[in-house]
């Protein structure tokens, strides 16, 4: 069955794992009425493999500097009434489309997103996402969805809306987390956005360091951009202001002890204060592990646990430094690198 969705896919350098991008997007249960890859001066075979699979490939006159800007030179050339924004790394379930165009049933939804699972799971950098993904989409997201509101409709996979979109001229620019932005729009003009569990995507994860400290930068910075972007109207949406509360102290407070204040006292008063760092770790593992059994992968998450503690660590100082570059250095992060 064909639905009035376009697919838009922005692409640079993605030959490795552009096709079974396209496939995925080809085998669902819901047929897209068009699939848009947009070939963003990509140096690579990436158009041909797209052209080869019998999809639209658009190219702009140059490379649009990011994600956001090869969307938006697509999106002018959508005349459905649905856009389905995916990453170019990013498979799908067979039913994974058909799932989240339930939540267009509700004509106040614009957006809705889908559960995520990493792709791959072998590094330790790939280990400790697929921990951090299968806590923050069991817990945090269904917590969300229930007061209806997902603090992010995930940029990796979602369904919108083509008029809100157009509405607010599509991806906007201003931030590093153009997700983030988005969401965060369209609650403050009054709309809402889903969260639909069974919709599942998986995405190629970083890899290595160098990727994931790329990803986690431009994730940290988005974030204190939209904040600062968007605080007053947060404090006009009662649960994302409390969650959006939440989640600075979190960054910010409870990252400066977990790096600083933990091991000062456990140095200087006991070491009993290093259990510090495990204090919340049943809080990790019982969502973590619910779901791995229900995915028939138990063993795969206990032994990736302790790749999730070093991921941790790892963001926990990626954002503080965002936090002083922002705020104090007044540096913004303007330039957009790919984590992967």
């Amino acid at each position: 069955m064909v639905c009035p969705v376009t697919v838009i896919v922005p692409a640079y350098n993605e030959a490795d794992c552009i096709a079974d991008t396209v496939n995925s997007l080809l085998a669902q249960t819901l047929t897209p009425q068009e699939i848009i890859v947009v070939d963003d001066g990509s140096t690579d075979n990436t158009a041909d493999i797209c052209r080869a699979l019998g999809v639209t490939v658009i190219a702009p006159p140059e490379n649009t500097g990011s994600k956001a800007g090869a969307q938006n030179y697509a999106l002018s050339q959508v005349d459905t009434k649905y856009t389905l924004a995916i990453d170019a790394d990013t498979t799908l379930k067979s039913d994974a489309l058909e799932k989240l165009f339930s939540a267009m049933d509700d004509p106040e939804v614009v957006a809705a997103c889908g559960f995520v699972i990493p792709q791959h799971v072998n590094t330790l950098w790939e280990r400790g996402r697929y921990v951090e993904y299968l806590m923050a989409f069991t817990f945090y997201k269904e917590v969300q969805e229930y007061y209806e509101k997902p603090l992010i409709s995930s940029g990796c996979f979602s369904l919108f809306r083509t008029e809100y979109l157009q509405k607010i001229k599509g991806w906007s620019l201003r931030t590093m987390a153009e997700d983030m932005d988005l969401t965060w729009t369209a609650y403050q003009l009054g709309k809402k956005v889903r969260f639909i569990p069974s919709a599942i995507c998986y995405p190629i994860e970083p890899h290595n360091f160098n990727f994931m400290h790329k990803q986690l930068k431009r994730w940290a910075h988005g974030f204190i951009q939209n904040v600062r972007l968007h605080w007053k109207g947060i404090l006009q949406v009662p649960f994302l202001r409390s969650i959006v509360t939440v989640m600075c102290w979190d960054a910010s407070i409870a990252s400066i002890f977990y790096l600083s204040l933990i091991p000062l006292l456990a140095v200087t008063v006991s070491p009993v204060f290093l259990l510090g760092y495990i204090i919340d770790l049943p809080m990790v593992l019982v969502p973590t592990l619910l779901k791995a059994y229900s995915r028939g992968e138990t063993w795969k998450a206990l032994s990736s646990i302790p790749a999730f503690m070093v991921l941790r660590v790892v963001n926990s100082a990626i954002f503080l430094q965002a936090l002083f570059n922002e705020l104090v250095l007044k540096k913004t992060l303007t330039t957009y690198e790919k984590g992967h």
